[in-house]
């Protein structure tokens, strides 16, 4: 990661300040400056061995290399990670620059390879990468790890292009450490609204006729259809290039943990990994070199403490795409949960360090 020069990042704020200037129905997340400085406070740094009492349900706001070895051994139950992908790309503050398959693979097996100790040998690991770099991690993945699938997502945004096929997919790929790991199909089916019901002796079959639509409940499988990537009229949408929905957090952290877990996210962003894993009372350690974006984090996780939705999961099930109206015909109590957030160590008027 490189960072950029004092005017390109004022350039940046610049642009993110023109973006404020937004219709009623805009509903991204922004910052002011009174949070900033409120909330810089709850950052964390570590700079000497520490405890996992110090840094559970914690944002780091560290380089992922300068912090990786002062982390406690064997207390991740599930590894998210959300990598730079191969591709030239700005990220507030930081930019990735484009390298060749072998040194993307370098790049990776520097970081990952630290990462080991971190797992307990129950845990479970998930990688996004695109295209160009999905080779690199399935062969990181055989390294270390027990490869056992490969979801592929479709991004509902995405360009067309005159001399290509159009690139709307990404890819996760699921490994665990042992053959002794969680998995919860149960916690993840789709529901899907039926549109050629098939009935057995005049009864539904595989299907139930409720009073507003026909729907069935199908498990998970490798092929996401029902992914919204966050844009300007979702609550949870901030100014990060990149932003992982809610939704899909919500599948993995289901799928691949249990209540009070604990979920590790190394390339956090704005903290999804996070903030998804508190609404669904797992807990956390999240990791973010960038501080404006670690910024966003806690705002959104301040916010968590007050609203547990999440756009696309509803009654237990996951909705396809589109299909808001028929989420909110449902009747659902939402409880507030309260993870006990930053409240394990005293803040102070300066910048927390460990």
């Amino acid at each position: 990661m490189l960072s950029l020069s004092k005017n390109e990042l004022n350039k940046n704020y610049i642009e993110q300040g023109k973006n404020m200037m937004r219709g009623p129905r805009n509903r991204t997340i922004t910052l002011l400056e009174k949070e900033r400085d409120d909330y810089r406070h709850k950052l964390l740094k570590v700079d000497r061995p520490v405890s996992l009492e110090q840094i559970l349900n914690r944002v780091i706001n560290q380089d992922i290399f300068e912090a990786i070895d002062f982390l406690p051994s064997k207390f991740v139950d599930l590894l998210f990670i959300d990598p730079p992908y191969n591709l030239a790309k700005t990220f507030n503050a930081h930019s990735f620059k484009q390298m060749s398959v072998e040194q993307y693979m370098r790049w990776m097996d520097s970081w990952l390879e630290k990462i080991i100790r971190l797992l307990k040998p129950t845990a479970s690991v998930y990688i996004c990468g695109d295209w160009r770099s999905s080779s690199a991690i399935h062969l990181l993945c055989e390294k270390y790890f027990i490869v056992r699938n490969r979801i592929t997502f479709e991004r509902e945004k995405g360009r067309g292009a005159d001399r290509n096929w159009k690139n709307n997919s990404e890819d996760i790929w699921f490994c665990t450490v042992s053959n002794e790991f969680t998995f919860n199909p149960e916690a993840v089916k789709l529901k899907r609204r039926v549109l050629a019901p098939y009935r057995e002796n005049g009864k539904p079959k595989d299907w139930a006729d409720e009073k507003d639509g026909k729907y069935r409940l199908t498990y998970p499988s490798n092929i996401w259809t029902d992914i919204t990537i966050p844009f300007w009229s979702m609550p949870e949408n901030t100014p990060h290039p990149t932003q992982k929905p809610e939704k899909l957090l919500a599948k993995i952290i289901l799928a691949s943990s249990s209540e009070g877990d604990i979920v590790f996210d190394p390339f956090a962003g704005v903290g999804t990994a996070g903030v998804v894993a508190k609404k669904l009372r797992r807990n956390f350690v999240i990791v973010e070199i960038d501080e404006e974006y670690c910024l966003y984090a806690i705002k959104r996780l301040l916010m968590a403490e007050k609203d547990v939705t999440i756009q696309g999961y509803s009654d237990g099930v996951f909705w396809e795409r589109n299909t808001l109206k028929d989420i909110k015909n449902k009747t659902q109590k939402i409880t507030e949960y309260k993870l006990p957030l930053f409240s394990n160590l005293e803040w102070d008027n300066k910048e927390d360090n460990i």
